[in-house]
């Protein structure tokens, strides 16, 4: 039996996946490690809201998350260039949400 979760068309899809949930998820100044961090269900949303269909394996994230790590050493070689600009980072705390200090 043939096994397409390992074929090169099945590796060709997952990159061209997380290239798409890069792209949008870098415009709302979400961070690798902070995507990681959420929860699934949350990802599953921040998915559906890039248009995309959730990834299945933690592998399609983990390739997300070095995605946006190299956007951001990019970006910061090149600050002047158009594509270094976010164009959402208002909407970044709907998906991330800074940690709530308690009072004292």
């Amino acid at each position: 039996m043939t096994d397409y979760a390992h074929s090169d068309t099945a590796a060709k899809s997952r990159a061209e996946k997380a290239k798409r949930l890069a792209s949008y998820i870098w415009h709302l100044g979400i961070t690798g490690p902070e995507l990681l961090a959420m929860p699934v269900t949350t990802r599953r949303k921040l998915a559906r809201a890039a248009e995309t269909n959730p990834p299945s394996t933690e592998e399609t994230w983990q390739t997300v998350a070095e995605l946006l790590a190299e956007k951001d050493e990019w970006a910061a070689r090149n600050p002047d260039h158009p594509s270094a600009g976010r164009k959402h980072v208002d909407e970044k705390l709907m998906w991330v949400k800074p940690p709530i200090t308690p009072w004292l």
